[in-house]
């Protein structure tokens, strides 16, 4: 086991082809711990190289309602009104707090990301 940390794109690749080899070794086995500590290893040379952005709140709003099947209509309750639904998707009016209140609940997001500023459409 001779494993170091990942400094490159190419230590990168050459890790993740230890990986694929050593995947499925059997669970105490000395290939077994190598797999687990480069997994860990390549996870956190992903997390600084690849970082994933959190979403804004309106996008977090139209991916959970994509991952729920929900229309507009569907938020008349938590927003109020379908003209609201439609100014606050199409980034015309903000959230208020009694919006945010009612999403988390409704779509079960952090009310940290709905907090979140983000730009209105001009």
């Amino acid at each position: 086991m001779d494993l170091k940390p990942i400094k490159t794109e190419t230590d990168y690749q050459n890790a993740l082809k230890r990986l694929e080899v050593i995947f499925d070794s059997p669970i105490g086995s000395p290939q077994s711990d190598e797999a687990d500590i480069l997994g860990l290893i390549i996870d956190e040379y992903e997390k600084k190289t690849f970082p994933i952005e959190v979403p804004d709140p309106i996008e977090a709003i139209k991916i959970r309602m994509e991952e729920m099947h929900l229309k507009q209509i569907d938020l008349v309750a938590e927003i109020g009104g379908k003209n609201r639904v439609s100014e606050i998707l199409g980034r015309k009016r903000k959230l208020t707090l009694e919006m945010i209140r009612n999403l988390t609940h409704r779509l079960n997001l952090s009310p940290e990301l709905l907090i979140a500023d983000y730009p209105l459409s001009k």
